[in-house]
C-alpha cells in the first residue's frame, strides 16, 4: 500500500491535472496512470455520463470480460448495490456496500464472480450541475479489499474531477462549428432484450465508429453507447432508476449526437420485445441545456439563455422574467464570463452549434 507521502503527492498531481485543459479522455487516462501508482487495481471502467440522465455516453475501459460486454453493462444498470445514481457519498466499495457478502450484488453474482473479482471501488463525479462520470476500479484474483485510506483518497479527488470533467464538456462547445451533419435517413440499431445486435440501418456502422473507434480499422465497432441507453431502459422498466434512456455524446468539433432507447411495438410481452436505439443530431434545446450545465449557469441564467435562443431582446426578457433591464444585463455579463464569450451572437452560436 502506498505511503501517506506518496498519496499526498499523487493527490497534488491529480489536482494539477484537473486545473489543466485536457479533454475528458486525456484527463481520464492521465489520472488513471497516477492512480495505478497509489491504488492498485486490475481492471477499470470510467464512463463520462450525460449530466441530466446519468447514462454513460463516453466509455473508457480495460476489463477482462469484453466478450460479455452487453451482459456486463446490462447488469451494471440493473444492480442496485453501489449504483452511481443512488450512492449517498461519492465513493464506496462493493465489500462495504454488501457487508462482505458480494453475492448481494447482481452484477457480481451473475458475472463478476466468474472473473474472481474481489472488490470494486466506485467513485461518482458529480456536482450541483449534474453527474459527469463514474469510475469503477476492480481488484481480482485474491487481491485484498480497498482500504479506508484508499477510499478516502478517491473521495478527496472526486469533487475536483467532477469540476474538471464538466469543464472539459464546456470546452468542447468552443471547439468550433459542427462539421458533420446527421444523415437524412434514419440511423437505428436494433438490439435483442439481452442486448445482442439484431439489425441496423446502413449508416449505423459509420456512426458507431465515430462514437467508439475500434483499435483495429478492420474491426467492427462496439456499440457501447447503445448498450448503455438500452440498459438504462431496462433499469427504468425494472424500477431501479427513473431517468430517461437517453445520452448525448460529443463527437469532436462541436457536433453532438443523441442516443435514445425504446421498445419495439409488437404483440409480445414488453420484456420480450426488441429494443430500438435511435442515433440523431442533438436538437437545439438539448444542446443548450447541456451547454448551460457544462458552463455552470444558474437556473436564472439558464432561463435567460433559453429566452435569448428564441430571439428575445433585453426588454422582452425583462418582462418575461419580471426583472429590470439593468438586472438582465448583469445576468448577461455573468453568462458571458462563465461561457468565455463576449457577444450574444457568439454565445448562441456556441450553445446551439450554429
Amino acid at each position: 500500500m502506498a505511503s501517506t507521502t506518496a498519496r499526498a503527492q499523487a493527490r497534488e498531481r491529480i489536482l494539477w491535472l484537473c486545473r489543466g485543459d485536457a479533454d475528458a479522455r486525456t484527463l481520464r487516462l492521465e489520472v488513471l496512470t497516477v492512480l495505478r501508482r497509489v491504488i492498485g487495481f486490475d481492471a477499470y471502467v470510467w464512463l463520462v455520463t450525460d449530466p441530466e440522465t446519468s447514462v454513460g455516453s463516453a466509455p473508457l475501459a480495460d476489463v477482462p470480460c469484453l466478450p460479455e460486454l452487453p451482459q456486463l453493462i446490462r447488469l451494471k444498470y440493473l444492480t442496485t448495490v453501489s449504483r452511481w445514481t443512488s450512492m449517498i457519498t461519492p465513493v464506496a466499495s462493493l465489500r462495504q456496500a454488501t457487508g462482505g457478502d458480494l453475492a448481494r450484488s447482481l452484477m457480481w453474482r451473475d458475472l463478476l464472480c466468474r472473473y474472481q473479482v474481489t472488490d470494486i471501488a466506485t467513485s461518482v463525479h458529480r456536482d450541483r450541475f449534474g453527474c459527469w462520470a463514474f469510475l469503477d476500479l476492480w481488484r481480482m484474483q485474491g487481491a485484498p479489499p480497498f482500504t479506508a485510506a484508499e477510499l478516502e483518497f478517491l473521495h478527496a479527488i472526486a469533487g475536483p474531477l467532477a469540476t474538471a470533467l464538466r469543464h472539459s464538456q464546456a470546452a468542447a462547445f468552443a471547439a468550433g462549428r459542427a462539421g458533420q451533419q446527421a444523415s437524412a435517413g434514419p440511423v437505428v440499431l436494433l438490439l435483442s432484450p439481452t442486448l445482442d445486435v439484431r439489425a441496423q440501418t446502413p449508416q449505423t456502422q459509420r456512426y458507431l465508429r465515430l462514437l467508439v473507434p475500434p483499435d483495429d480499422a478492420g474491426q467492427a465497432p462496439v456499440p457501447a453507447g447503445a448498450y448503455n441507453v438500452a440498459a438504462q431502459l431496462l433499469a427504468r422498466e425494472a424500477g431501479v432508476d427513473s431517468n430517461a434512456p437517453l445520452a448525448r455524446v460529443h463527437l469532436g468539433s462541436s457536433h453532438r449526437l443523441t442516443l435514445r432507447a425504446a421498445r419495439m411495438d409488437s404483440a409480445a410481452p414488453v420484456p420480450e420485445r426488441d429494443i430500438a436505439i435511435s442515433i440523431e443530431t442533438t436538437a437545439p434545446g438539448g444542446r443548450l441545456s447541456l451547454f448551460a450545465r457544462a458552463c455552470g449557469l444558474s437556473s436564472r441564467e439558464t432561463e435567460l439563455l433559453d429566452h435569448l435562443a428564441t430571439g428575445a431582446g433585453t426588454r422582452d426578457i425583462a418582462q418575461l422574467m419580471f426583472l429590470s433591464e439593468h438586472t438582465v444585463q448583469d445576468h448577461l455579463k455573468s453568462i458571458f464570463a462563465k461561457t468565455g464569450t463576449r457577444t450574444r451572437r457568439t454565445l448562441l452560436a456556441r450553445g446551439l452549434g450554429a
